[in-house]
């Protein structure tokens, strides 16, 4: 009797630690869809973009040991009148213009911090591009022309069965998507969600199975695109983004803070917008671009692939911007400029001949509305003046 109470309470115990843990683990999960339902909310939004860390699971990339690489302050410069009304319109929490190198503007708004590491969304993008263009340097990927389902097999049947490298790259894919952020049952809110709950991107992605046109038709920008690059680098490298980036750009660029990458359930990186990094290195980043690839002496991105990939290159769609490869190119810019963009007004703004670069940081929510854009650029002329 004795040794049979001993066992019940055995069970008893094991049955309670595995409700406790179940517990927790959907705690975690409740407070992660939460977190995506009121991420954009009025009063949460600037706290938010600064700390997407604290709610989501992420991935960690070290900056490395070796010295933080120079940003040196040059004269400071004073903003027009027009350009403060836009820093306060469009809920700026952080402006960094370099010039020539050196920083001629910075400032941090709406309570944030120089080392806050804020959510890029789109903006990640551009930096995806870039270790792509890495990648195929050095041999891991053949060729553009190569079909995404050689190096993702997983995709073999769905809308992206056929696609090339070049194709999702481009924004060409031609892959029904629903890119409309303010509504709730759009695909790419259903795809945060995914995030938010531990889902797999990868079994996302590989279940799109409609085409709205033939791969390579014309430019229709869906993000899921993006995330296709993640699969093709992943199955040819046998290693993750996170891994990659760290080794191949992050550290090489002496960055002054480790940054992280927002993931799944299975640890892959969202790297069409889940990179978070602060303004300062956000601005390493351009400056590197702006100086084809070359930082510190050394060659982190290969010239000519810089050169492809910051023109002009996809079909267009309906669009009235240009795009490349993970860059836009809006028909208001001149030869040598290009922009990384994000929602909500994330920015990193690359003019060659006047050898500016101008980073954004924002949480606008007013993003979309008509003529926002065109003010965007428009101030990015004002401040390059």
């Amino acid at each position: 009797m004795r040794t049979a109470l001993k066992w019940g309470f055995r069970i008893i115990l094991v049955l309670s630690v595995v409700i406790a843990a179940m517990a927790i683990w959907k705690r975690e999960k409740i407070k992660r869809l939460m977190t995506v339902n009121t991420l954009f909310e009025e009063d949460k939004i600037i706290g938010n973009f600064s700390n997407m860390g604290g709610a989501f699971l992420k991935s960690d990339m070290s900056r490395g040991d070796g010295p933080i690489s120079d940003l040196p302050m040059g004269y400071t410069v004073t903003l027009p009148a027009d350009v403060t009304t836009w820093i306060e319109d469009h809920a700026l929490t952080a402006l960094l213009v370099l010039r020539n190198g050196e920083i001629r503007f910075e400032d941090y708004f709406k309570g944030t911090i120089q080392t806050d590491r804020r959510i890029s969304w789109s903006v990640a993008k551009s930096y995806l591009s870039v270790l792509l263009g890495i990648l195929i340097d050095e041999g891991a990927i053949e060729s553009l022309d190569d079909p995404v389902t050689k190096y993702a097999p997983n995709l073999l049947g769905s809308a992206y069965d056929g696609a090339t490298i070049k194709n999702v790259l481009q924004m060409s894919s031609g892959v029904k998507f629903n890119e409309d952020y303010l509504n709730y049952d759009s695909d790419i809110n259903k795809m945060g969600r995914t995030l938010a709950l531990g889902g797999s991107m990868d079994e996302f992605a590989a279940d799109l199975d409609e085409r709205f046109q033939p791969p390579g038709t014309a430019f229709q920008y869906v993000s899921i695109d993006t995330h296709i690059l993640g699969m093709v680098i992943r199955g040819a490298t046998g290693r993750s983004v996170p891994d990659l980036l760290e080794e191949k750009v992050i550290q090489p660029l002496g960055q002054e803070a480790d940054s992280y990458y927002l993931t799944d359930g299975f640890g892959v990186a969202f790297v069409l917008g889940g990179l978070n990094v602060t303004t300062r290195d956000y601005a390493r980043f351009g400056q590197m671009i702006l100086q084809d690839g070359r930082w510190n002496g050394q060659q982190i991105v290969p010239a000519d692939w810089i050169a492809k990939s910051t023109v002009e290159s996809a079909t267009r769609g309906t669009r009235a911007s240009g795009y490349g490869y993970q860059w836009w190119i809006p028909d208001s810019f001149g030869p040598g400029e290009v922009l990384a963009r994000g929602v909500y007004d994330q920015f990193i703004y690359i003019n060659e001949l006047e050898q500016v670069v101008i980073v954004v940081n924002a949480a606008n929510r007013g993003f979309r509305e008509p003529g926002a854009q065109a003010r965007n650029e428009a101030m990015f002329k004002m401040i390059t003046q």
